[in-house]
């Protein structure tokens, strides 16, 4: 049976544009009250007012993930207007991508403490909130199909979106039992500023004075034009939140990349007897490759 969301108040991060724009309206559309927490205020005023044409209310929030105290306050100001937060997405992320021998510590920096921090700030503010409520809620993260499968020319986009990968799987055996559903979102390319926002987002003290280059990204609208929408990706997201899914995949074309890497892993492990003990120990302690919240994933159809 599916999920119903109707009623339920959603807070929204990097909601201003992209893929958590596209979330907003399909979480609106759905019937759900909804806020939008991002840094760019031009931005969030203009998604409010594109919004408003469509007849769905959006309700703006300013906010630094990376800011701790900020997020408290921001949280405090949604629930103010709309009630408590029982979805939260986590979606805030800046595109950094260059090779490793040309970034700097600012690199990591930036990049990890808004593609992981933000992540963790938000998990830490609310999650105290929805366990002493004992009323449920779902918690969502926009990790990436580079929090699955390794792409070369984005080793800090793809540490911190495994991490964030590997925080909710673990995150999702914890919260068992209690109510509160754990999704990850893995989109493959969407059609977002997430990498023109860059210098927009990026602080002083965490800039270099030279520009990285990209040696990933695609020129021009040609390939910009074969990604997928913000709209589609939110009805997709919002379809996995309805079925429970631990993971949300966007893109099938992405399979073949998926199986490559099961593959490599299940080649490394060792072709010699289990120690039946030691499994039994690993178990009791619930070790990650025991981790029964892998098989809470169930087969997926869109459309």
């Amino acid at each position: 049976m599916a999920k119903d969301f109707r009623g339920q108040v959603a807070y929204i991060t990097g909601g201003a544009s992209g893929m958590g724009r596209g979330m907003a309206i399909a979480f609106a559309r759905a019937g759900m009250k909804v806020a939008i927490a991002d840094l760019r205020e031009d931005a969030l005023e203009e998604t409010v007012a594109a919004c408003a044409l469509s007849g769905l209310d959006i309700t703006p929030i300013k906010l630094d993930v990376t800011d701790r105290a900020a997020w408290g306050v921001a949280l405090d100001e949604a629930e103010r207007r709309l009630g408590p937060v029982q979805v939260l997405v986590n979606n805030a992320g800046v595109g950094l991508t260059a090779m490793m021998r040309d970034m700097t510590y600012k690199d990591w920096d930036f990049s990890m403490g808004v593609n992981f921090g933000g992540v963790l700030n938000g998990l830490m503010t609310i999650l105290p909130r929805m366990l002493d409520r004992g009323s449920g809620g779902h918690l969502v993260v926009t990790s990436s199909t580079a929090g699955l499968t390794a792409v070369n020319g984005a080793a800090a986009y793809c540490a911190a979106k495994f991490a964030v990968t590997g925080l909710m799987e673990a995150l999702a055996g914890e919260l068992a039992g209690t109510g509160i559903d754990v999704s990850i979102f893995c989109p493959g390319p969407v059609q977002t500023d997430i990498g023109r926002n860059l210098d927009r987002v990026r602080p002083d003290h965490l800039r270099n004075e030279q520009a990285l280059q990209d040696p990933i990204s695609p020129d021009g609208q040609a390939g910009q034009s074969l990604f997928m929408t913000p709209e589609e990706v939110g009805q997709r997201v919002l379809a996995g939140l309805q079925r429970r899914d631990l993971y949300i995949l966007s893109h099938p074309e992405f399979a073949e990349g998926m199986r490559a890497r099961s593959e490599a892993l299940a080649r490394a492990v060792p072709e010699e007897p289990r120690n039946e003990a030691r499994a039994a120990l690993l178990k009791q302690y619930g070790t990650l490759l025991l981790n029964p919240v892998y098989s809470m994933q169930k087969p997926v159809t869109f459309g």
